[in-house]
């Protein structure tokens, strides 16, 4: 007697469903090849070109290390009188929250997807053993929320600060590539996050402190 043959719907989901997957890793690892690509050819092009003081100064200043006491000391200062939104209790309590955030989250993401940093990648010390991973850059996600939440924050007398604070966060972002610190996708990730993290500690972060 013959074995009994599989129903030809259930054959033919399976086969979809294969189909599907294959698919969706052969159009991931392109972007992946055309991103590691891209990111190579930038650094390679530009980095030669560009003062290494500037980018080097870029990244110190979107180090969480820096970052977090300088801003940690204006909250604990006494100036809940100013009339400068980056001086005041609300604005300080989102950005303070709002980092510790961002900490946490890009460490829990390059966790989950451990991409290797790129191999022409140098000099860089890393602080704790997930600055090893590449995905999503954490300086991008930080200079955009630091942008973002700014920009929220901000009155009509700050369009001048906007613009330089926007200025700052493009140029540390674009900065990660040219170093070889991070591939283009790792910073248009950690720059969406770095947004959508700002919308968030505005919404509800901005009295907790």
């Amino acid at each position: 007697m013959d074995p009994p043959q599989p129903p030809k719907a259930a054959t033919t989901t399976t086969t979809a469903a294969a189909a599907t997957t294959t698919g969706s890793t052969t159009f991931l690892s392109h972007l992946i090849s055309v991103d590691t690509t891209l990111s190579k050819y930038l650094h390679s092009t530009l980095e030669p070109f560009l003062p290494h003081f500037l980018l080097f100064l870029l990244e110190l200043s979107a180090d969480f290390r820096l970052f977090f006491p300088i801003s940690l000391s204006l909250l604990l200062a006494p100036n809940s009188s100013t009339s400068l939104f980056l001086l005041r209790r609300p604005f300080l309590s989102s950005l303070l929250l709002g980092l510790l955030l961002d900490l946490g989250l890009i460490a829990l993401i390059k966790l989950l997807f451990r991409r290797s940093r790129p191999v022409y990648n140098k000099n860089m010390i890393a602080a704790v053993s997930v600055d090893h991973y590449s995905f999503p850059s954490g300086h991008a996600s930080r200079v955009f929320f630091v942008a973002s939440i700014a920009y929220f924050f901000a009155d009509d007398e700050a369009n001048l600060l906007n613009l330089v604070v926007w200025l700052w966060a493009v140029l540390t972002s674009l900065s990660r590539v040219f170093l070889g610190r991070h591939f283009v996708f790792d910073v248009f990730a950690g720059a969406s996050l770095g947004v959508l993290e700002a919308l968030f500690a505005f919404r509800f972060l901005r009295f907790y402190l």
